[in-house]
Parts: structure tokens; sequence; C-alpha cells
């Protein structure tokens, strides 16, 4: 599954561990991305989102209708 949400465009964050011996090596830091399914009443079918928590939340504030005419205007096919 990729790790970048559908909704607000949230992808990892790379940077370095630092060790006790101040060795570096490389990391990421992952968002919080979830699937989920939403039944969408315009075209009578369930849509699969990949979405973060906070994107998951702005679902819940808009409503799935207006959060799929966003995600489409980012060019991701839903």
């Amino acid at each position: 599954m990729a790790k970048r949400c559908d909704l607000t465009g949230r992808e990892p964050g790379f940077g370095k561990s630092v060790s006790h011996s101040h060795r570096r090596t490389s990391r990421r830091w992952d968002p919080n991305v979830q699937t989920r399914r939403y039944w969408l009443a315009e075209e009578n079918r369930w849509v699969r989102l990949t979405l973060s928590v906070k994107g998951i939340r702005t679902v819940d504030r808009i409503g799935v209708s207006a959060a799929v005419t966003r995600i489409r205007a980012n060019g991701v096919k839903v």
C-alpha cells in the first residue's frame, strides 16, 4: 500500500537516525495511512480511499462527495 494520503497528500518524511555514538543511518517516518471504504451515493457504489487520520477527519467534516471531488481535482483516479 502506498504511504500517501489521497486527500491531504501527506507523504513519508526522511531523515537520519543518530545513535549514541553519533553514527547516522537513513530512516523514514511513515504517516498513519489507512484504507477506508465509503459509500458514494451519487455514483451508487463504494469507493476505497487511502487516507491519513487527518484525511479521515476531513471526510467526516465535509462529506464523502466533496472529498472525492477534491481528490479528483488533485489528479487521483477514484
